[in-house]
């Protein structure tokens, strides 16, 4: 006998727009891990990595004003299916990098500032068109699976992609990786337009800067996504996986695949339990207690030698942070109005780009500075820091009961005191 659908996966587009996304972030896991092993390869130094990172994230930092807006104008179903075949372009363009056996990062680099432009516009887009797919009722269950069928990709993908790398070289990792997101454009495109009036409002500065003033604004939005943006930013432990793979725990391309696919398989099955058993009270103090967590395991694996032992760090350190993934982001689906939800995610998605890739850039310069190891181990006392400042800079954050009744303070509402409509 069948196992029942979850309520969201009875909405076609909703299957879809899963698929697309399952294929596209396993393909650019993939490319990752090739990306971090050939660039550490070529240049032996863990400054690299982080320009890795960087050239990823200065597109998200520096379009987000623009691809909020975009989002919240154009079909988002257009936009995204753009966004996966320029990743696509930009993965066959690594494969001809690789084929080329380039001795040079810089054109790799330039080649990710592409897929970070794509990526920076993909992002709001795709997080605004989730609601639209499903009844507000089942909201909470799209965002949970969606989450899950994050983490799945995000697990299988760096494994995959290291298998991949220690089998074939990089040039088979990349021509998986413009496959994959080439199948997702197909699947994107099959989703149905959505029609919205909020969309053919005139283009203004104002407006522009609608999402940046709402989320200033609303204190426990600011809390909790600058809260997750300094942790992670300080404890960016993965960006160095490469260098620790190769050099203190000496376990090859296959290892890192392992080592970046840990995080992720902590964060799903977190991210089950959550869907199972959702956070009912004291959300507050779970995501900074959750956000502590996250600085101890990343000290534990800043000075580990043991592969095992680095594993299970790395598990806890994924686990911790979807816990507070899911807060945040519940937070700005369920408190946002629809005609804004572009402007809000593309501000979310920077502070996430920057926690993440620039989180990265900041682990390559501080392991080039103090050393590999130190590098780690400094950024999860740093987290540690963070956490016990914030919890006093942000007492309506720390005091937060429910997710599902959304605090006063963030009620949407104009500047100028008028509503916002909230959309279907």
């Amino acid at each position: 006998m069948a196992l029942p659908l979850p309520s969201a996966f009875h909405h076609r587009d909703f299957r879809l727009l899963q698929g697309a996304r399952f294929l596209s972030i396993l393909g650019i896991q993939v490319q990752s891990v090739a990306v971090g092993w050939q660039v550490y390869a070529i240049t032996g130094r863990p400054l690299d990595l982080g320009y890795v990172g960087l050239a990823q994230f200065l597109p998200a930092f520096g379009l987000s004003l623009v691809t909020g807006h975009v989002a919240d104008r154009f079909d988002r179903r257009t936009i995204i299916a753009i966004c996966q075949a320029t990743i696509a372009l930009c993965s066959l363009a690594l494969l001809a990098l690789a084929r080329a056996h380039t001795q040079d990062p810089v054109p790799i680099y330039g080649v990710l500032l592409a897929f970070g432009v794509a990526r920076a516009f993909a992002g709001p887009a795709s997080q605004a068109l989730l609601p639209s797919l499903v009844p507000k009722n089942e909201l909470g269950n799209a965002i949970a699976w969606s989450s899950s069928i994050f983490e799945i990709a995000s697990i299988s993908g760096p494994a995959l992609g290291g298998l991949v790398y220690a089998a074939q070289g990089a040039e088979a990792a990349y021509g998986f990786t413009a496959l994959a997101t080439a199948l997702a454009t197909l699947f994107t495109l099959r989703i149905r337009p959505r029609p919205r009036s909020a969309s053919r409002e005139a283009v203004s500065l104002n407006r522009v800067f609608d999402g940046i003033r709402y989320v200033f604004r609303e204190k426990v939005l600011l809390g909790a996504i600058s809260l997750d943006l300094f942790a992670v930013l300080l404890g960016g432990a993965v960006a160095l996986l490469p260098a620790y793979a190769r050099d203190v725990l000496h376990v090859g391309p296959s290892g890192l695949g392992l080592l970046r696919s840990a995080p992720a398989m902590g964060a799903l099955l977190m991210a089950l339990v959550l869907a199972t058993r959702p956070l009912k009270h004291r959300v507050g103090l779970i995501m900074f207690a959750c956000v502590a967590i996250f600085g101890v395991a990343t000290i534990v694996f800043g000075l580990s030698t043991s592969f095992p032992l680095s594993l299970a760090a790395l598990f806890v350190l994924g686990a911790s942070d979807m816990v507070s993934v899911v807060i945040r982001q519940t937070l700005v689906q369920v408190t946002t109005p629809e005609a804004m939800r572009g402007r809000v995610s593309a501000v979310n998605l920077v502070f996430v780009g920057a926690s993440n890739e620039l989180g990265e850039f900041e682990s390559g310069i501080t392991a080039a500075w103090l050393g590999l190891v130190p590098a780690v181990v400094v950024g999860g006392v740093g987290t540690l820091v963070v956490v016990a400042l914030w919890a006093y800079l942000f007492p309506s954050l720390r005091r937060a009961d429910r997710l599902e009744a959304a605090p006063v303070s963030l009620r949407p509402s104009l500047p100028n005191g008028g509503a916002i409509p909230s959309g279907p």
